[in-house]
């Protein structure tokens, strides 16, 4: 088992703290979980003091288990239980993780493992004279297909040979190591075969649109059949005074003209569509200029929050105001009708 024990003493300082940028980042993500539920950003937060610092102190466990009103044991608990975090001082420029986990070391892991020795110290968790590297050997990383591999901080380098890592090992002591391909060093995309694709041969190619949507290469043009396409239901508008004040109860002034089917925007029912013409909300190109405060107030006034910037209402409504076919190539479907529903009398039987 790995030594999951706090740094001696001696190299402990006697206190921690984030730096601006960190600090800020630890209040935004603290701020992500439900009230009373802030415990969970304890390991996000021990991550950041080890980018930070390079591992983590006995003062950075204290300082988390403050921030988020928890008992010290709890973040020691945390801190000690996942391999991740480091908890003695490593390499200020590369720690350096050698997967020896089956795949791996019947690929090659031991020579990675020796050449770490050779080149940086004897012993695992041992810096190197100037302090600047360190290594240890690590259960599975999960590139289990590209191995041997290694982790050092938060990116891989996969399909090693000795020489490669030798080379790798030199550029971070250089003070280089943002300039090192990360993933596969053999030249293979990702986890593909080196020897090119073998598999899913009649598929046809995928070619990338400049916005990057992929679309399939064209073979045989077919006709494509003719898809109906519903048109937009006007209806009167509700009454507004003359004075261009909006009508009682109501919050908007009605614009003159039909009334659109506001049921053709997703996420808007019969009754729903009712209380919006009650407060004079009664066509698309309306919707479709909302402001924020309007939409805070609708919110208000309809009772639910967020619902319509969750549905994007307004970007439906500016797509239905010019038609269906532009509600078509925005969202790639046709706007849904929606009929009221009507209850059927039951009919009693004689006896």
């Amino acid at each position: 088992m790995s030594d999951r024990s706090l740094a001696r003493e001696a190299l402990q300082p006697k206190s921690f703290v984030f730096d601006k940028e960190n600090a800020a980042w630890a209040k935004t993500r603290i701020a992500l979980y439900p009230k009373g539920r802030q415990q969970s950003a304890v390991i996000p937060l021990l991550m950041r003091v080890q980018d930070q610092e390079n591992w983590i102190s006995r003062a950075a466990i204290e300082k988390i288990a403050d921030m988020l009103k928890m008992p010290y044991i709890r973040v020691l608990e945390v801190a000690t239980f996942y391999t991740q975090f480091q908890l003695k001082p490593v390499g200020t420029r590369a720690h350096i993780q050698v997967c020896g986990t089956t795949p791996c070391m019947l690929r090659g892991a031991e020579d990675l493992r020796a050449v770490c020795q050779k080149k940086i110290n004897a012993n695992a968790h041992q810096t190197n004279a100037n302090g600047t590297l360190s290594w240890e050997e690590v259960e599975c990383l999960g590139a289990c297909v590209n191995a041997p591999m290694v982790a050092i901080r938060h990116d891989t380098y996969e399909d090693l040979t000795p020489e490669r890592l030798e080379e790798i090992i030199d550029e971070f002591e250089a003070g280089r190591g943002d300039k090192v391909k990360t993933g596969p060093q053999n030249g293979r995309d990702f986890s593909a075969p080196i020897t090119g694709q073998t598999t899913l041969l009649d598929l046809p190619q995928i070619k990338i649109k400049p916005n990057g949507a992929a679309k399939p290469a064209a073979k045989k043009q077919t006709p494509k059949k003719s898809v109906a396409k519903p048109s937009v239901v006007k209806k009167q508008p509700a009454k507004q005074p003359a004075t261009g004040k909006p009508a009682k109860g109501a919050l908007f002034v009605a614009p003159s003209g039909a009334a659109d089917d506001l049921k053709m925007i997703s996420g808007v029912g019969p009754v729903l569509e009712k209380k919006l013409n009650a407060f004079g909300v009664t066509q698309f190109k309306q919707v479709a200029k909302f402001t924020k405060k309007e939409i805070v107030d609708l919110d208000d006034a309809l009772s639910f929050k967020g619902r319509i910037d969750r549905d994007e209402w307004v970007k439906q409504a500016k797509a239905l105001a010019i038609g269906p076919d532009e509600y078509f190539k925005v969202f790639g479907k046709t706007p849904s009708v929606k009929k009221a529903s009507v209850k059927t009398p039951s009919v009693k039987k004689s006896k």
